[in-house]
């Protein structure tokens, strides 16, 4: 599909060309969204805000995903999309998108990315989650100074050094395990007194020499001076305080929508976006696809999934639109 240049009085927009379709957000989802919306010969943009990639950028072993039975890199998967997506006339703006907003007289989407503004007749929301924190005192002051969310980045910044994990899903294993190819000994801190992770995750970590598990406890204060020297701990059952002696502190307790650069559309009391079977959300011409939206399940393979369909029944949309059908 061609690209339709439009008389529209906005300022500062990005030389007032109208995409097709926006999608925000590169993690699988989204970039799964350009191949096809790309692919189908309609003008797409993609707004990133760091790397693509997202969530399974920065995880080093996806060992579930369909035709790698020894597992793929996550950082390699991500490159792959992209590079497919780009040759397929992707058009990639690394920036974040703070604003969407429709404009129902004109039935195209405003896009305001700093003092920028971009126009589009469809958007896909694909722009994933942001990892829960602990919000105890020391955390501000650690984060990022002994405090992460992201083991494939820092676990070599903890060679033969003491950590813990906090968490009991797919992630704090998973991202447990990994670091314990690093460091020389790890906690692992849940609240309950049973792991949520999938069994072979929690068989790989219970046999694993360097792992120790601490139940039905939660991380009260993080202490240190020029970094992280212990954590105060609490457990739930009998209200006993103690102390932990690490040097490090890995964060996986849940995830955030990235949901708040658009309002007055449904969503659930978390902020996670509701679509209908085709991920359609309450505003016409609006998707979202990926770990963003409300579902039971958050992998690669399923936002891959969501990505396709939501590109898909995009390009359904601009059909009718082209007909002037849709109001």
């Amino acid at each position: 599909m061609l690209e339709i240049k439009l008389d529209l009085p906005i300022s500062g927009s990005d030389n007032k060309t109208i995409y097709d379709v926006a999608i925000v957000g590169g993690g699988p989802a989204g970039l799964t969204a350009a191949i096809y919306t790309s692919r189908a010969l309609l003008n797409t943009i993609v707004f990133e805000k760091l790397g693509t990639g997202g969530q399974a950028a920065i995880t080093d072993h996806i060992e579930n995903y369909p035709g790698f039975p020894e597992g793929v890199n996550g950082f390699e998967l991500s490159q792959k999309m992209e590079e497919q997506a780009r040759n397929f006339g992707t058009k990639f703006e690394f920036s974040e998108i703070h604003k969407i907003e429709k404009d129902f007289t004109k039935n195209c989407f405003i896009l305001y990315s700093g003092n920028k503004e971009f126009l589009a007749k469809t958007v896909i929301i694909s722009t994933g989650t942001t990892p829960k924190r602990l919000n105890v005192k020391g955390e501000q002051e650690f984060w990022g100074r002994g405090i992460s969310t992201c083991a494939t980045c820092d676990a070599a910044l903890y060679k033969d050094k003491v950590v813990a994990v906090v968490g009991g899903g797919d992630s704090a294993l998973d991202e447990g395990l990994f670091l314990t190819r690093f460091v020389k000994k790890l906690y692992i801190i849940h609240r309950r007194n049973e792991l949520r992770a999938v069994k072979i995750l929690q068989k790989r970590a219970m046999e694993n020499p360097k792992i120790e598990f601490i139940f039905n406890s939660v991380v009260e204060e993080i202490i240190g001076e020029n970094k992280i020297q212990k954590v105060k701990i609490k457990n739930l059952i009998t209200n006993e305080i103690s102390f932990l002696d690490i040097e490090g502190l890995f964060i996986y307790i849940g995830l955030e929508p990235n949901t708040k650069m658009i309002e007055h559309i449904n969503k659930d009391e978390t902020g996670y976006i509701i679509t209908n079977e085709n991920l359609e959300t309450s505003i016409p011409g609006l998707y979202a696809a990926g770990d963003c939206r409300y579902k039971t399940l958050r992998q690669v393979a399923t936002a891959i999934g969501d990505g396709a369909l939501a590109a898909h029944n995009a390009e359904k949309y601009l059909e009718h639109l082209e007909c002037g059908n849709v109001k």
